[in-house]
């Protein structure tokens, strides 16, 4: 660690203030610890290079350290020690014996936090965030849930996942982050949640989404079916001659939303066939006129 300030920023004795800002913001940029996650060398020169700033931006402690009475840490040097040259100076010409300096650190925020008052670094400086990933499935991302995340070194850190999650959304924990440097508060923990698919649901904003099978009788003749939905399954009126593609509204059964409430549920109907051929079903089709022939509109006329 280098024991001259001067040196450590890269600026003369003669530096201005603004000359001195200057070089420890490029500096700062460079080495700052959230710049440089896990870098344990750039965070010891970023604090040696936050405590260069620190004394030589107070004009008082820049004068005492010129003139020897401290060292790069501030601390007081020892007293020097004076005497006569008996030799061949005058009684009344003190001398000074040599006092080398010595060293030391400091530290700062990603450049709007590095500045106290008076443009002064701050000693104290919020530690840097932490960031994970958590995968949810997709109910527990749409209802709630409490997830662990476990932490490089085999710790494991609780998860409140609130209600409504989205897939890549960030989930900040205060001060669950890394420590700070000279006292100052941790950093946060920034969790990104990747949510899974599920086989039944699709989400579109607040709203969920379903493709529901339903029979032939159903479809023709109308009538009551269980539907799957995020808290569990409800029962859902059918109406009679309902087609493929036809749309049905579940209100109030989609995701939470932050404000209160909640978005809905909608069901496209999927008219099936039975699997097994059916010898009934093709006779009776076989005989049957419908009403307005057997005319089927299929997009497709010019």
């Amino acid at each position: 660690m280098n024991g001259d300030p001067y040196q450590t920023l890269g600026v003369g004795k003669e530096a201005s203030q603004e000359e001195i800002q200057k070089a420890y913001r490029r500096l700062a940029k460079k080495l700052h610890p959230d710049l440089n996650p896990g870098n344990k060398s750039a965070e010891e020169e970023f604090k040696t290079v936050a405590g260069a700033y620190d004394l030589l931006s107070d004009p008082e402690k820049r004068a005492r350290f010129d003139r020897g009475e401290i060292d790069a840490s501030g601390a007081e040097r020892p007293r020097q020690r004076y005497y006569r040259d008996f030799a061949g100076g005058s009684a009344d010409h003190p001398y000074a014996s040599d006092g080398g300096f010595s060293d030391f650190a400091g530290s700062d925020d990603i450049l709007s936090e590095i500045f106290g008052r008076g443009g002064r670094a701050n000693i104290r400086m919020r530690g840097p965030d932490a960031h994970y990933r958590l995968e949810l499935d997709f109910l527990d991302a749409v209802n709630g849930a409490k997830r662990a995340v476990t932490l490089p070194d085999g710790a494991t850190l609780e998860v409140t996942i609130p209600p409504g999650t989205r897939d890549g959304q960030t989930l900040r924990l205060r001060g669950k982050g890394g420590p700070g440097i000279g006292g100052g508060p941790p950093g946060d923990a920034l969790v990104e949640v990747a949510v899974r698919p599920h086989p039944l649901f699709t989400r579109k904003g607040d709203d969920i989404h379903i493709d529901l099978p339903i029979s032939l009788r159903e479809a023709v003749l109308g009538s009551k079916v269980n539907v799957p939905t995020p808290t569990g399954a409800v029962t859902m009126t059918v109406p009679k001659w309902s087609n493929t593609g036809k749309v049905l509204r579940l209100r109030g059964k989609g995701v939470s939303r932050s404000g209160g409430g909640h978005g809905n549920e909608y069901v496209t109907l999927k008219v099936v066939l039975p699997e097994e051929p059916d010898a009934e079903l093709e006779k009776f089709v076989a005989q049957w006129q419908p009403a307005g022939g057997d005319r089927v509109s299929r997009g497709t006329e010019a």
